[in-house]
């Protein structure tokens, strides 16, 4: 081979490879450092890609977990306040039925009567001041059906087979139904704003006269885009739940309307995005003494008749007060489930995003100690290309 000594070509060629053996080092002391085989965008371009959009979404579920838990701190701080209602109502019933008899005189009355009052105004207060970060829970939380038959005039199920509305991210305002057909087995339900129409389909049975739900039995129509889900009783038989239900046949709800009140609050994200799937909604009827719902404001024991008329307005408002803390404790049990669906779904994001992004320290410690001997390899031979051109001094002794 010729003898030059102007260039060195051998010593360029070890340089060159030198070069790469030291970036390939340095990568593998930045991934054994950082952890991370993805440090930057030129790392694996695509991996980032995926694993920035996984990393919004673990963020996302991570603070879905976190709203979860205070919503459930949110659930039990109103149930809590209702147990103390649930239990002056009771005091209540039993005050009213003690005034209620003949044993005791109006003057005994007046006592009883002392005491009734500050139970009410109580119930008022503690609705008043049972909040969760400064929002009121009992006075009226996120929107509600308005239950006046006068209002709602679905709600009449005696003539409509209307006997359950739930509410879920229900916009507040009147729906009015449009069920003008018996034969067609659509209901359509709308507020001006949104409409939509579902098919009953095979729930609907079909007689004489049309299409109807089957005696007995109960069904859902469920307006899913409205966030408003009705449950559609059959007929019932003399011995029924319901024996004054007629039961819903197809044709009924022309003409109805649904009012929703408009609300504090309700709304929990329990999810990672912006969608109806990704919230939970939750909504609690004005339970002041004072309030519609219960209605007990006006009630006294001062008087014999007064009384015993107080003890059947207590029993509806106990049964209410239980039904609400009863939806509250469904809203927890479902809230937990939610909980616990969310953080499993964290776990398998996080380690689909992990198998991306992150180092195989093994792997990287293989290649960091390749990395190393090529380099001090490199340098040894560096070192010996270097010596090549003097072989040509010997030729000028």
């Amino acid at each position: 081979m010729p003898l030059r000594i102007y260039h060195n070509i051998p010593s360029v060629n070890v340089q060159r490879i030198g070069h790469i053996n030291n970036r390939n080092l340095g990568v593998r002391i930045e991934r054994l450092s950082s952890g991370l085989r993805i440090n930057r965008a030129a790392d694996d371009a695509a991996g980032l890609s995926l694993s920035e959009s996984m990393r919004a979404e673990i963020g996302g579920l991570r603070q879905g977990a976190r709203n979860t838990e205070h919503a459930i701190n949110l659930i039990q701080t109103a149930e809590g306040a209702l147990n103390e209602v649930s239990a002056m109502l009771i005091r209540m019933r039993e005050l009213a039925a003690q005034s209620a008899s003949y044993t005791v005189n109006d003057d005994n009355r007046e006592s009883i009567n002392a005491e009734f009052v500050q139970l009410i105004n109580e119930i008022d207060r503690i609705a008043n001041v049972t909040s969760y970060n400064n929002t009121t829970l009992l006075s009226g939380y996120g929107n509600t059906l308005d239950k006046d038959i006068g209002a709602s005039t679905a709600l009449d199920s005696a003539t409509t087979g209307v006997i359950g509305v739930q509410l879920s991210a229900a916009a507040a305002g009147t729906y009015s139904f449009i069920d003008d057909d018996d034969t067609d087995n659509k209901i359509t339900l709308g507020n001006g704003v949104a409409t939509q129409t579902i098919d009953l389909g095979p729930g609907i049975d079909f007689d004489d006269v049309g299409g109807v739900v089957a005696t007995g039995s109960a069904m859902i129509a469920n307006f899913d885009r409205l966030g408003i889900q009705l449950t559609l009783s059959g007929q019932q038989d003399a011995e029924g739940i319901h024996p004054a239900i007629s039961g819903y046949r197809d044709g009924e709800l022309e003409g109805e309307t649904l009012v929703i009140n408009s609300g504090v609050g309700g709304t929990f994200q329990v999810g990672p995005d912006d969608t109806a799937s990704d919230r939970i909604e939750m909504n609690l009827d004005d339970l002041r003494a004072t309030g519609a719902y219960l209605g007990i404001g006006s009630l006294s024991v001062s008087s014999l008749a007064s009384s015993q008329s107080a003890i059947s307005a207590l029993d509806i408002a106990i049964t209410k007060v239980a039904q609400s803390r009863g939806d509250l404790g469904a809203f927890q049990n479902r809230l937990g489930y939610s909980l616990r669906n969310v953080e499993n779904a964290v776990e398998n994001n996080q380690a689909s995003e992990s198998s991306i992004r992150d180092a195989d320290i093994a792997e990287e410690v293989s290649q960091f100690t390749q990395s190393q001997i090529l380099v001090q390899s490199t340098t040894a031979m560096l070192s010996q290309a270097n010596v090549i051109p003097q072989n040509a001094l010997s030729l000028l002794q």
